[in-house]
């Protein structure tokens, strides 16, 4: 389409991340006229680009290469590689999903426009590229141009030593230390990849205890396992103010540490991607954190723009943002409002060891007042992750005493983000198919990690006979 031509469709979507893609594949396949917008050259947002595929293809590298060095063989070990070796892998990974997702769009005759979107009224974007401005109309719009690193004005992200989650992948040299300024999920992400790639690290995190949305047992065991790496954790800290020098950066804190390190990277909190976007021409304000407040079928306060994704905050998980898409795209296609993909999403932290939760926790059930049990499998007695040596963690299932519902799955450990779900799809069952009892009368493989359900079922059960 030629700068300054305007075109008419049903959809638009701003953003080709996650929750952007599940919205356009949706309405694409409901029959609907739609068209992609995306402001960098590629699709993908920043989940492919700078955020999931990146960090967890960094994780893997790093983690394969320490269980290399930990089973004993004739041979060899390499040397643990740089920083920028391991960003290198990562974008071959990135070129491969890039590609695959461009295929999506052709496939399903959605064109996607390069440039940055900006309504100039209800009804209609600038798309503002590298040839110049193209004027798009459309029935309605889905916002999905997700976050960014939260930037406090007194911190100087243009200084060499200073990092976000984002430009932390730019870095040309493995440091020597590290302090991590936010304990949150990319915090001890990064915290955990910096340690296995042998760096220094300081977690710095603002509460009381690491992943409070967590279960307590689960936190615990992350905390201890972080530590046990050789991850400095302090607990209750504010940042004052950061000291630059030549060689080294300082956190000083408000309780008066003073905490050393070749870098800093700031890993506390994210922003929503609305202020370029021209919201006030369509009277919707974002909140102080730039994010934008939807309903259930994730419409804003205009009744034809919709918003998904990181935009609209919690949980911001790229599985979370696909289906919002898809409930948005539903929504628009067909009118009605599908609930049922709003149940038991699971969270994954990829720390090494990992971790995935799902449902409730031992807190939160204990202050409903819901009778439950507990049922515990260690990984340390299971006979695959003896043969693997991958014997650190546990799946810890909590249910209803009386009706054995289940009501929350917590892994640690291996595979932990795999396991769940299995666990995933029982929860996700109605009445009286969601019941702990599963476990216990189903056959699993031998040996599997899978075998921990039947082994964390009969533990919780001997409890109540």
């Amino acid at each position: 389409m030629p700068a300054g031509a305007e075109q008419r469709y049903d959809v638009v979507v701003i953003g080709s991340g996650p929750g952007g893609e599940g919205a356009a594949m949706k309405c694409a396949k409901g029959g609907l006229n739609v068209c992609m917008v995306e402001r960098r050259p590629l699709v993908g947002g920043a989940c492919t680009h700078d955020a999931t595929i990146p960090s967890k293809t960094l994780r893997q590298v790093i983690q394969s290469l320490v269980e290399r060095k930990r089973i004993p063989f004739r041979g060899t070990i390499s040397p643990m590689p740089s920083f920028p070796d391991l960003t290198r892998a990562a974008a071959s990974v990135i070129e491969r999903q890039v590609e695959l997702r461009q295929g999506f769009y052709d496939r399903n005759r959605v064109p996607v426009l390069h440039g940055t979107a900006r309504f100039v009224d209800p009804h209609t974007l600038h798309v503002e590229g590298a040839d110049g401005v193209q004027v798009v109309q459309a029935n309605a719009f889905v916002i999905a141009t997700g976050s960014r690193p939260y930037h406090p004005t007194d911190v100087p992200f243009d200084h060499p030593r200073v990092y976000d989650a984002e430009s932390i992948l730019g870095l040309s040299r493995t440091p020597e230390s590290v302090t991590v300024y936010g304990a949150g999920v990319i915090g001890c992400e990064y915290a955990s990849i910096c340690r296995n790639l042998g760096v220094k690290v300081n977690l710095i995190n603002t509460r009381s205890k690491l992943l409070t949305f967590l279960d307590d047992e689960i936190i615990d065991a992350l905390s201890y396992h972080l530590s046990d790496q050789g991850v400095v954790i302090r607990h209750g800290e504010q940042a004052q103010r950061v000291e630059l020098l030549d060689d080294h950066v300082i956190m000083h804190l408000e309780s008066g540490k003073r905490i050393k390190s070749d870098i800093l990277l700031w890993a506390n909190g994210r922003t929503g991607n609305t202020s370029e976007l021209g919201l006030e021409k369509i009277g919707l304000v974002p909140d102080e954190r730039g994010n934008l407040k939807v309903d259930d079928a994730y419409r804003t306060s205009v009744e034809h723009v919709y918003a998904v994704g990181d935009v609209v905050g919690f949980p911001s998980l790229a599985s979370a943002a696909y289906d919002q898409g898809r409930m948005a795209g539903t929504h628009i296609v067909e009118g009605r409002l599908d609930a049922r993909l709003a149940r038991n999403i699971p969270t994954g932290i990829y720390t090494t060891p990992e971790v995935s939760s799902l449902g409730r926790t031992e807190k939160e059930l204990t202050l409903a007042k819901i009778p439950f049990e507990v049922g515990r499998a260690h990984f340390r007695h299971l006979a695959r992750a003896q043969i693997t040596g991958q014997t650190v963690g546990m799946l810890k299932l909590l249910f209803h005493q009386q009706t054995l519902e289940l009501l929350g799955i917590h892994a640690f450990g291996d595979q932990a983000s795999e396991i769940i779900h299995i666990g995933q799809a029982i929860m996700a069952q109605e009445g009286s198919a969601n019941t702990v009892a599963y476990f216990v009368n189903t056959t699993f493989n031998y040996p599997t990690m899978a075998e921990a359900y039947r082994v964390a079922a009969l533990n919780g059960m001997n409890r109540l006979s």
